[in-house]
């Protein structure tokens, strides 16, 4: 090919990327607007009233469900209704509120969402009284976590120190739990001066096929780490999906509390790929969901599987932007979504995979992709730490720290920062460094405007 064909060519590849940013953005601003003008129908009934407020705070989209369940349940009553995210609702406006209802969900061991950081911020600094507020709190979290409910908890604890009056005690929902679920309806019911409404129900499991798995970490000290790929069972069309959008699957083992993965592909794929750990408790026995996936689950068998978008961890505005992303073991997987929806359009912006694991020989997840993505220029540097391949511990966020100019740089050119993996160790240390990297200020301002967002469990 000549210099000038290749200048044409790769000058074509550019502008279609341009085009394809330009798409996702505009479908983003889309939908934005149209959850808008929703939400503001919603501000208008026949009651002659001030607007009861629903504020949310939501790290995989349940509480805002949720939230505008409620809020239309209001509005049906005849309840004029103001429905917010919390990171949205100003101090001096709460401050003028009423009535309000607020559903927030608990991040990992009691933090709150990562789009309501800037209210837990105001929480933190003190705020400002609330004597006309009435109040109620409903309080998203996994008895799993020692911190249950912990910024459910905390919220409400505030808006009481704060003066405001509670509409009736907190109630808190262990994952998707029917009976508190019910509770809260009816005491919004009550609010709204209406019964006999039907019990909200969460979407239905559709059945898919297990049609291949393999260990990706044969040899490996660390536990069994299978990639899995399925597709719907009744030979339908692959739904569509976002990457950073997750599935909920019902092990046959514990039918009532659905077990939550990251996607590790998206819909062009042509399957829906899962990163699975197998977990193996103290006993020897093998975790029920991890277990059912990575070792009793065979080729051809049913999985009752729903998706769930993951809007705080989809790609959002930042289309344009170029991607730093960082993660560790099965935290791969929704890194691997996105670099594969870059690679889908030859995104012509640079990414950077920063990735933790035990050893070279045996964790190098993915490590053919990595190559491929490389290599067709959508991967502009990927750098592996392996904490057991040197006497000392290393992990990913040491790694962090070490490279704080290239960072910074990054940063300054208006990346994106997307962190995947584990709560506990990673996460936290991720963003211990990245706050000592690029000051504690400028990492909340990248996290309230979406250029930093987190999927971590």
């Amino acid at each position: 090919m000549s210099p000038l064909a290749r200048l044409l060519a790769a000058g074509a590849v550019a502008l279609a990327y341009l085009a394809f940013c330009a798409f996702i953005v505009w479908r983003e601003r889309r939908r934005r607007a149209a959850a808008s003008r929703d939400a503001a129908a919603l501000d208008h009934a026949e009651a002659d009233a001030a607007p009861v407020l629903v504020a949310f705070a939501s790290q995989t989209g349940f509480a805002e469900q949720l939230a505008w369940q409620t809020a239309r349940l209001l509005h049906t009553a005849g309840v004029p209704v103001r429905l917010l995210p919390l990171g949205e609702l100003r101090p001096d406006a709460l401050a003028r509120t009423e009535r309000a209802l607020f559903i927030v969900s608990t991040y990992g061991e009691g933090d709150a969402p990562d789009a309501a950081s800037a209210f837990a911020r105001h929480m933190a600094d003190g705020g400002q009284p609330l004597p006309r507020l009435h109040h109620a709190v409903l309080a998203l979290g996994d008895r799993s976590y020692a911190q249950f409910c912990g910024f459910g908890r905390r919220l409400d604890a505030w808006l009481q120190v704060q003066g405001a009056t509670p509409l009736f005690e907190r109630i808190e929902l262990d994952n998707e739990d029917a009976a508190a679920l019910k509770q809260w309806q009816q005491q919004v019911a009550h609010l709204a001066g209406t019964v006999d409404l039907p019990d909200w129900q969460a979407p239905g499991f559709d059945d898919w096929r297990l049609v291949e798995r393999r260990v990706l970490n044969e040899g490996s000290a660390a536990a069994p780490v299978c990639h899995l790929e399925l597709v719907p069972a009744d030979g339908a069309a692959l739904p569509g999906w976002q990457a950073g959008d997750l599935v909920q699957v019902q092990a046959p083992g514990d039918p009532q509390r659905p077990r939550e993965y990251t996607i590790a592909s998206v819909p062009s794929a042509g399957r829906l790929h899962l990163m699975v750990r197998q977990e193996r408790h103290l006993d020897g026995g093998l975790g029920v969901a991890s277990g059912w996936l990575t070792a009793q689950l065979r080729p051809g068998d049913r999985v009752p599987l729903r998706l769930r978008a993951h809007g705080s961890f989809r790609i959002g505005d930042n289309a344009a932007r170029p991607l730093v992303l960082i993660g560790n073991g099965t935290g791969l997987a929704g890194l691997r979504s996105h670099l594969m929806a870059r690679a889908e359009v030859r995104a012509p912006l640079a990414c950077w995979l920063l990735f933790g694991e035990r050893q070279a020989a045996h964790d190098a997840h993915y490590a053919d992709d990595t190559e491929r993505w490389q290599a067709a220029g959508v991967l502009a540097r990927v750098d592996r730490v392996f904490s057991r391949d040197q006497p000392e511990r290393r992990y990913v966020q040491h790694h962090v720290l070490e490279q704080a100019d290239e960072l910074r740089d990054w940063v300054a050119r208006g990346a994106a920062i997307y962190v995947c993996g584990s709560l506990e160790g990673m996460a936290a240390g991720v963003d211990e460094a990245l706050a000592q990297v690029l000051g504690a200020d400028q990492l909340a301002a990248l996290a309230d405007a979406g250029r930093y967002r987190r999927d971590v469990y």
